[in-house]
């Protein structure tokens, strides 16, 4: 253990701290306005420190710095450094992942809408985010619908030599081919904006006078058309409710801790209307106190906001925030001004009381689907504790495809890089589950430990009995086993699903809801989850393997030169152009020709 000795050793410049192990792991990344008075604070009485710290001192072993310049760079490397080393004590966003946006480019004269996940400062028009892909495309679907904006991509548009079949379906303009006005075309734009920004009320009001003028104008199927047209934005904009008065842009924090650690939400503010949102876990966190929640809201904040994000220019939290230095690096990645403060008014009161349900509901689930392992073994009537689960589910598209898929959790927590997938060809069209198992487990064996502390399966007795079996006839009796079984009405994730252990001839006694029983659930589900997803893409793979002998230009020699190139068709369409000029007998026009068609699989599907 570390001592306070070595305090005069650090300088009183700001910087950040590296505090690590025996083992010389970093376990704690801090940052400091005034190094040595920080770290001072560390090496008081033992019943003046926070529980984690007094947890983690006695773990740290020496303590590394850098100095910077100001205290904002201070912060930008703290958030780097817990990115990039994961520390055990620290807060650590897991699910960083980019959320999808809508984007109108202001540069061209016909701007088209698309999806994106990177904000670029090029003077594009960003709408968003939606943490679900699956509701942005459906957004767009919408929008393709209503308002003819262009659907190609400028090298495309740039190239047409004739309308395509959007334009005849009335989806489209034309203006690649047609005389369409830039100002005609700017109103469409204009329409989208009003529509993607919750101005429905203005839009809608611009639409029915447009269709009274055509009606006037005895112009009945125009009239006709606007008339659909708003009452499917009516049906769209009734879905959102509207929060803020004003019509601002804010995104909304809410934390709520438990005696496991603390959920955050976050919401997604648009034009006075929630639009999305999302929930986050953090593990072993205290917020006992105000202080404790703003140092969590302030290091989600500098982790979760880059400049490729969505950035608006107001954050809201319940307490604001503890750093001064924040609202400056936010404004850098923004590129404009941005506030971090806290809730006021009614309305920005309510939409933190939004978040904080949000926040709790996931404290909430994440309680019920945790438990330990000494409790999991001793419900399951096993000895000592279950740390490592595997979970196997087999499955199959109509005998087609069959696979098994295995996940891994260590400690209660999913660990994605052992997951697996088998596939068994031999088996085409049995539709087989119980012979399938029995080959997972040969193949399961053969790949040796780490050995499961119990390996559960998704099925019944039946499939429970098949398991056994295989590992007998292969001499390894001593992996223990269990089978989930959905309940009576057979649906996903009810409470009332069993668990089955070998030698046993009823279900075990798991009382319905029990933290053990939620999480033997969530394990199973994401089994399932996970091997349909496979099986998805396997029939994709197999339906773009047999598309591409029915592309123009693309006989038997070409196609064999494909396979010899490439492992799969779905990698076929992910090379460039240039990738495929390379191929010997291709040259850059026929590449060219040919990297469209294999385009045209994606668009397609």
């Amino acid at each position: 253990m570390i001592s306070r000795e070595i305090l005069p050793t650090f300088p009183t410049c700001p910087g950040v701290y590296l505090m690590k192990n025996a083992a010389g792991r970093i376990v704690y990344v801090g940052k400091a306005k005034h190094l040595r008075r920080r770290l001072a604070s560390y090496f008081q009485p033992e019943h003046r420190l926070p529980p984690k710290v007094r947890i983690m001192m006695p773990k740290v072993e020496s303590i590394d710095f850098l100095c910077t310049a100001t205290e904002k760079e201070a912060l930008l490397l703290e958030a780097s450094l817990i990115k990039k080393h994961r520390p055990k004590y620290n807060i650590v966003l897991r699910d960083d992942k980019e959320y999808v946006l809508f984007c109108l480019s202001r540069n061209h004269p016909y701007p088209a809408l698309r999806l994106t996940r990177k904000v670029l400062r090029d003077g594009s028009v960003f709408f968003g985010p939606f943490t679900s892909a699956l509701g942005a495309r459906e957004t767009k679907r919408i929008i393709d619908r209503l308002f003819p904006l262009r659907k190609c991509r400028d090298t495309v548009f740039a190239n047409r030599t004739r309308p395509c079949l959007q334009y005849h379906i009335g989806r489209c303009l034309g203006p690649c081919c047609l005389p369409v006005s830039e100002e005609d075309y700017r109103q469409v734009v204009r329409r989208v904006e009003l529509f993607l920004s919750g101005k429905s009320d203005e839009l809608m009001a611009g639409l029915h006078a447009q269709m009274m003028r055509l009606s006037d104008a005895l112009d009945f199927e125009g009239a006709a058309r606007l008339r659909d047209s708003i009452r499917a934005l009516r049906e769209t904009v009734e879905r959102q409710a509207a929060v803020l008065s004003d019509g601002r842009d804010l995104d909304v924090i809410g934390v709520h801790g438990n005696e496991n650690g603390a959920g955050l939400a976050i919401v997604f503010v648009r034009q006075g209307r929630i639009i999305d949102g999302q929930s986050f876990w953090f593990a072993d966190t205290a917020v006992e106190t105000p202080e404790d929640q703003t140092r969590l809201t302030d290091s989600f904040v500098m982790q979760y906001y880059t400049p490729e994000r969505f950035i608006p220019a107001r954050i809201i939290t319940a307490f604001g925030s503890l750093d001064p230095a924040l609202e400056d690096a936010l404004a850098d990645m923004r590129g404009g001004k941005v506030g971090l403060a806290k809730a006021r008014g009614d309305q920005e009161r309510r939409l933190i009381d939004i978040a904080s349900a949000n926040a709790k509901a996931q404290a909430i689930r994440q309680r019920r689907i945790t438990t330990t392992p000494a409790e999991l073994a001793r419900v399951l009537g096993m000895e000592g504790e279950v740390e490592r689960i595997e979970c196997v589910d087999a499955s199959h598209i109509q005998g087609e495809g069959m696979r098994v898929g295995m996940v891994v959790f260590v400690d209660g927590r999913e660990e994605k890089s052992a997951y697996r997938t088998y596939s068994f060809p031999e088996l085409e069209g049995t539709a087989d589950d119980y012979l399938a198992l029995a080959s997972f487990v040969a193949r399961r064996l053969k790949s040796g430990p780490p050995w499961p502390d119990l390996l559960l399966i998704d099925g019944g007795k039946g499939q429970l009995a098949s398991v056994e079996r295989a590992l007998a006839e292969n001499g390894a009796t001593d992996i223990p086993l269990a089978a989930i079984a959905k309940g009576e009405s057979r649906r996903a994730g009810e409470l009332g699903d069993v668990i089955f252990r070998p030698g046993r001839k009823n279900p075990l006694a798991l009382r319905p809801g029990s933290p053990e029983m939620l999480f033997l659930q969530h394990v199973r589900d994401t089994a399932h989850r996970y091997i349909i997803s496979r099986l998805r893409r396997h029939k994709r793979a197999a339906q773009l393997s047999s598309e591409l002998d029915r592309l123009p230009g693309v006989g038997p020699k070409t196609a064999r030169l494909l396979w010899e190139h490439f492992d799969s068709a779905l990698a076929m369409t992910k090379a460039g152009v240039e990738e495929l000029a390379a191929l010997p007998g291709l040259g850059p026009k026929k590449a060219e020709a040919l990297h469209a068609a294999l385009k045209s699989l994606i668009k397609a599907d």
